[in-house]
């Protein structure tokens, strides 16, 4: 990023005579933005920065939305564009309005909310926002110019500064680390990587030669998965047939479906999300590698992606990212021995759903499963596990499958998407910075994310206490917890509402095809977009609650 002083250097040259007065306004103005631009940089709260990003995308988006017409002559309210709009930049899928409401123009504008919103992309854009607090003040051939051929007391300033920043940064290193066999690697570390490039500006070649991975990493995998689903829709007819039915555009669907996949959202634009895709395995297939490429498994292909361009490019800074993973403080940049754990654990959560959803669906005849051949039962069966940590598309009507499957769902779909089993942390510790901070008194009465979700179940069940009484089978309080736990981990699984569930009959009822959220009052949509919102910034609380202690 090219800093404001530059302008004002360059015009520093261009001013002369009469515009003297103007262009030192202009340089004035320069330093005034640059001071704002690093003030606002390295002391905002970062906490702070996603919550105005994702308040401020999530309002521009409904006005957006509200905006454009819609594709029927159904208007939707401005509390459920907003709630659609919060939902598709926070990524959590959750729907109080049929999808197939929407027009092609509002679908590309959820189709941005979604990729601008995702994780892969938030992170990648924070890489290139912190990468100017590493920027090196000099080069150190400009700083031994300036100490041999320069006596003014500015000049020998900077060179001291210079200096006894090198001086603190040894310091910090010896002090932070109190075994000695790691003091000694981090400090031959530093030693070595300072003969090209001292370790300031190493960090800051390392995190934009990061920053680069992930921006090509995040456009292969959309580009290449849109490109997949284009040529399987357009060749395969009863796909191609479902679009035609529901007058979606081809394109629109595909790039819309890939994005939402790949940023772990879940939306797709037909009312009934993947169930029309059911038989379809190919499709299936080509979406399973975006769910785990956009989310559980994403630390694992950065790192190998960085392994792989290490090779060939940039060596030294692959060679920094891979051996010094902690250091970057990267939340995707995970260690070695971590990502190894990750892939097992993964595997092995998909695994145990796979095998229950197996075991107890297999020969169930009360949902869409049963119509398809034992090729396409494994195939959706895998979809649909792999689905449940974090993406929330699915080819069945989840009110209908097995309760010890929701109740395994709601514990996947708690889980943090990099949680682990890591039983030898000998790695882990060595390469983690042993930094030691005073406990602050706001880290005491912080919650455990359970905490909060139990405050937020409760104050749904108040909310709607008197649905819960006169319709107790759709306002149950496993559907509702379901619902609350599925906004906080932006999964976006639903039982949804049906009318053949109510005790008391209404003819005027009819069935629609969107989430329960949908026939909650205004106050409990308002509670959960406070849930979706704090889901997606669970990753700043999760080490909450710890003072708390259970005896």
């Amino acid at each position: 990023m090219m800093s404001f002083n530059w302008y004002g250097k360059k015009l520093q040259h261009l001013c002369s005579g009469p515009t003297m007065k103007l262009c030192s306004c202009c340089r004035s103005t320069c330093f005034i933005v640059s001071s704002i631009y690093h003030s606002i940089l390295f002391k905002i709260n970062p906490i702070l920065a996603q919550i105005l990003y994702f308040i401020l995308l999530s309002s521009f988006g409904f006005l957006i939305l509200k905006a454009l017409n819609p594709r029927t002559m159904f208007r939707p309210r401005n509390i459920d564009l907003f709630f659609t709009s919060v939902s598709a930049a926070t990524v959590s899928s959750m729907s109080t309005v049929e999808m197939e409401v929407f027009s092609d123009g509002q679908l590309i504008v959820m189709t941005v909310l979604m990729f601008i919103g995702g994780e892969v992309f938030t992170s990648m854009v924070g890489l290139h926002l912190i990468r100017p607090k590493y920027r090196p003040w000099r080069s150190n051939s400009k700083v031994t110019s300036v100490s041999s051929n320069s006596n003014s007391p500015r000049h020998s300033r900077q060179s001291s500064f210079h200096d006894d920043q090198i001086e603190l940064d040894i310091m910090s290193i010896t002090e932070e680390t109190p075994n000695p066999n790691h003091n000694e690697s981090r400090l031959d570390i530093f030693y070595s990587s300072s003969s090209p490039k001292d370790s300031r500006e190493m960090k800051y070649e390392s995190i934009k030669f990061l920053g680069t991975i992930a921006a090509g990493y995040l456009l292969c995998v959309n580009v290449v998965g849109t490109i997949l689903v284009l040529l399987y829709v357009r060749f395969v007819e009863s796909a191609r047939e479902v679009l035609r039915q529901k007058g979606l555009k081809l394109f629109t669907f595909s790039i819309f479906t890939v994005v939402s996949t790949f940023a772990s959202c879940g939306f797709v634009p037909t009312n009934e999300n993947m169930v029309v895709f059911s038989k379809n395995s190919g499709l299936l297939l080509i979406l399973i590698p975006q769910i785990l490429l956009g989310n559980t498994l994403y630390p694992v292909f950065l790192r190998l992606s960085i392994w792989f361009f290490a090779k060939f490019f940039k060596k030294q800074e692959g060679s920094f990212l891979l051996k010094h993973s902690r250091e970057i403080g990267h939340l995707h940049l995970l260690p070695g021995l971590h990502s190894k754990y990750l892939v097992v654990t993964v595997l092995g959560f998909i695994l145990v759903q796979f095998t229950l959803f197996c075991s107890l669906e297999w020969n169930s005849s009360s949902s869409s499963l049963g119509e398809l051949n034992g090729f396409q039962k494994i195939v959706g069966f895998l979809f649909e596990v792999v689905n449940a940590r974090h993406t929330g598309e699915t080819i069945v009507d989840i009110s209908t499958v097995a309760p010890a499957i929701l109740v395994l769902f709601v514990v996947m779909m708690y889980l943090p998407p990099y949680t682990s089993f890591i039983p030898v942390k000998g790695e882990e510790q060595s390469q983690e910075t042993q930094r030691k901070k005073k406990a602050r008194r706001v880290d005491n009465i912080i919650f455990s994310q359970l905490s909060y979700l139990v405050i937020f179940i409760v104050l749904i069940c108040i909310t709607e206490r008197e649905r819960m009484k006169d319709d107790p089978l759709n306002f149950s309080v496993l559907s509702i917890t379901l619902e609350v736990i599925s906004a906080y981990g932006n999964v976006g699984f639903t039982m949804g509402y049906s009318c053949a569930r109510m005790l008391k009959p209404d003819s005027n009822c009819k069935d629609k095809l969107y989430g329960l959220v949908g026939k909650w009052s205004d106050e409990g949509k308002i509670v959960l977009i406070f849930v979706m919102l704090f889901g997606r910034l669970k990753k700043f609380n999760m080490k909450g609650g710890k003072a708390w202690k259970l005896m």
